[in-house]
């Protein structure tokens, strides 16, 4: 397989990833009031009442993070292209991505299990409080910081290598940034999960996990649809 269809399955993977993402989020806002993580004797019945929605939640997650593993190793292979002094770098990113991919793997089960609980009764309210709060440094803090990270790793190669454009770098770094700004949220000790800036709130679960990510993807699928990979040097007939 040759770099340019590398690079063209690794761009399709990353925005294909992102329309599937934009296809799972209006399930979240369709689904019926959350009665809040203090209320353990309803979280059952929340449960139990979305437990479809939550399932295909789940689903949607396997195919976005099978095309984000596709889309790691296109990356992690540009990389490689662009300057083989930079190998040790394509392998931390592709680490680091595939550490993203299996913590939210972890979370997804968990979520998961919270209706598989409550579809066989009794439903165990405290046992589905304890699986929705492991969740949510998993979703928020610890996955923000991967996505930084992972992020800031193919800025920097792009700025010292040019193996994209130079805005994407930009772009990145901002990124980055944005999401490093919800990593405090561990640390606020008020929880609530309709509130903006606390480990459950939508800020960190919601936007900081989902859209600089979003948008970063479609950034980089696009400058990798675009790029040419180069001409193979032809010797000379001879002067």
């Amino acid at each position: 397989m040759n770099d340019q269809k590398i690079y063209r399955i690794a761009g399709i993977s990353a925005l294909a990833c992102v329309a599937t993402f934009f296809f799972e989020f209006p399930f979240y806002l369709f689904r019926t009031p959350f009665p809040g993580l203090a209320a353990s004797d309803k979280l059952a019945d929340f449960s139990a009442r979305n437990a479809t929605n939550i399932m295909c939640c789940v689903f949607l997650d396997l195919i976005i993070l099978t095309l984000i593993m596709v889309f790691f190793a296109g990356v992690r292979h540009l990389i490689r292209r662009a300057d083989p002094q930079h190998e040790w770098l394509a392998s931390l990113f592709y680490g680091v991505g595939l550490v993203f991919v299996a913590l939210t793997f972890v979370a997804d089960s968990l979520q998961a299990s919270t209706a598989i609980d409550a579809l066989n009764p009794p439903g165990d309210g405290v046992v589905i409080r304890a699986m929705w709060e492991s969740t949510l440094l998993m979703y928020g803090s610890i996955a923000l910081w991967l996505i930084a990270l992972f992020m800031a790793i193919l800025s920097y190669v792009t700025m010292a290598s040019g193996a994209l454009p130079r805005w994407s770098a930009w772009l990145g770094y901002a990124c980055a940034l944005v999401c490093l700004a919800f990593v405090p949220t561990m640390f606020v000790h008020h929880v609530d999960i309709f509130g903006f800036y606390n480990p459950a709130g939508w800020g960190a679960e919601a936007f900081a996990n989902g859209f600089p990510l979003a948008v970063w993807m479609v950034a980089i699928g696009v400058a990798l649809l675009r790029k040419r990979a180069p001409a193979p040097v032809q010797s000379g007939s001879g002067a």
